[in-house]
Formats: C-alpha cells, sequence, structure tokens
C-alpha cells in the first residue's frame, strides 16, 4: 500500500514493480501491465506511473515502446545477503574476516535512551553513527553508544573499525550479558536518506545492548538493515549432541 507523505508516490510504485520483476512475479521479456493498469492498481496518476517506469528504465530493468507496451530487460542485482549472527564471537569473526566500509554520518558525546530492563547507564558514552556499505551500496545504518572509558583505550580502532571485535579484545573480560533484538519494521526518514531507499520501504532493525557485571551498559547500538541484504538462519532442531 502506498503511503501518502513518505517518499514520492511515484518511487514507492517502482519499489513495487521493481520487487514484482525480482521475485520472478514478471519474467525477463514479458509485458508488463499498461500504464493505464498500473494506474488504476496504485490509485496514482498517469504522470506517476511514467515518472516510475522512467527510474526503472534509467536501472536497465524495463523497455518502453511506442505501441509495444513496457517490457521486462532484467532483473534487479542479486546482492550477498548478510546473516544475522547470534553470538558476540560469531560477530566478531564475521566483521574480522568481511568488514564492510564506513561511511562516518556523526561522532561526539550523547548518552543512549535505554529501556526497561537493558541496564543502569554508564557516566558517559562516545557516540558514532555511521553507513556499513558494501560493493558501492549502503547496506545498514548504524548508531552507537560505547562506554566512553573503554573508547579512551583505542579511540583509532573504534574510529576505523567495526565495534565488537575490538571491544572484546579491550574489554572482553568485563562482558557479563549481551542481547540482540530483530524486529521487521519500515525505514523512517533519517535511514531511507542514508540507505538510498523510500521511506516507508520495509528494514530489519537490530538493537545490541552489552553489560558488564555491574549491570552497566558499556555499549549499546541500533542498526537497520536493508530488507534486501537481510537473511536469518536458525537450525531449528539445535545441537546435536
Amino acid at each position: 500500500m502506498l503511503k501518502a507523505g513518505s517518499s514520492p508516490l511515484y518511487r514507492q510504485v517502482a519499489d513495487v514493480i521493481r520487487q514484482r520483476i525480482a521475485k520472478g512475479l514478471w519474467d525477463v521479456g514479458s509485458q508488463i501491465p499498461s500504464f493505464d493498469a498500473l494506474a488504476a492498481e496504485f490509485k496514482v496518476g498517469l504522470i506517476t506511473v511514467r515518472q516510475a517506469v522512467l527510474l526503472l528504465s534509467q536501472e536497465g530493468l524495463v523497455q518502453s515502446q511506442r505501441g509495444r507496451g513496457t517490457h521486462v530487460m532484467a532483473r534487479p542485482p542479486v546482492h550477498p545477503r548478510v546473516r544475522i549472527e547470534t553470538s558476540l564471537a560469531g560477530l566478531a569473526e564475521v566483521y574480522r574476516t568481511r568488514p564492510p566500509k564506513l561511511k562516518l554520518l556523526e561522532e561526539g558525546s550523547a548518552m543512549p535512551v535505554l529501556g526497561a530492563g537493558e541496564g543502569r547507564p554508564a557516566p558517559a558514552y562516545h557516540y558514532i553513527r555511521r553507513v556499513h556499505v558494501r560493493q558501492q551500496q549502503p547496506n545498514s545504518v548504524i548508531a552507537l553508544w560505547l562506554d566512553e572509558r573503554i573508547f579512551r583505550l583505542a579511540p583509532q580502532r573504534f574510529r576505523r573499525e567495526l565495534i565488537i571485535p575490538p571491544l572484546l579484545d579491550l574489554a572482553g573480560g568485563q562482558i557479563a550479558k549481551a542481547t540482540q533484538t530483530l524486529t521487521v519494521s519500515a525505514a523512517g526518514p533519517m535511514a531511507a536518506q542514508a540507505l538510498a531507499i523510500s521511506e516507508g520501504a520495509p528494514v530489519a532493525e537490530v538493537r545490541r545492548v552489552v553489560c558488564d557485571a555491574e549491570g552497566t551498559v558499556i555499549y549499546v547500538c541500533d542498526l537497520v538493515y536493508r530488507s534486501d541484504y537481510i537473511q536469518w538462519e536458525i537450525d531449528l532442531l539445535g545441537p546435536k549432541g
């Protein structure tokens, strides 16, 4: 369903058509519905549909010809999936061996908003907001808060690396509790801009909270992943032994 007041309607229409092509609902070489039919389905004007099709044609996905309609020329590129790890050790291994490029958006001092039961705040935090980039495409945007006392142990490492590996290296012995929550949601304006997607597009939100033995939150982050990059696989039979 299109959402008025979020991203432009033509981008939302293009997103739906792109998803249908990606899923094979409209195969390469097939003709998609007419502009009139699409306008009626999405309850938008013909100009909006034309703008959406023009955007997709610029991406090389469709081609329109007078008298012949609009045909699918290619599927969207398949992105390598980011597996959602379920342990700090697993995260550290992935981040050490296959780190994304980091694009800094903001840095400074700020206090995180902690939920009930997440832990008590540290005296001060170093705040970083940045985008993770793979194959020249932003796949996630992260806002993180790291206990200032830990940040001071290796500021340059924490700035140039993903947080989990240096956190385990420098303060792993302090960690007594670590939780991760995943929620399927819709992109807000800031995430949409950072990830180059439409506002309201599906995203996966991940929140990680790490505490020490005293219950102090030493690290917390809010990650927003593009949905087309996410893969969450769980062994339902559990460990065999």
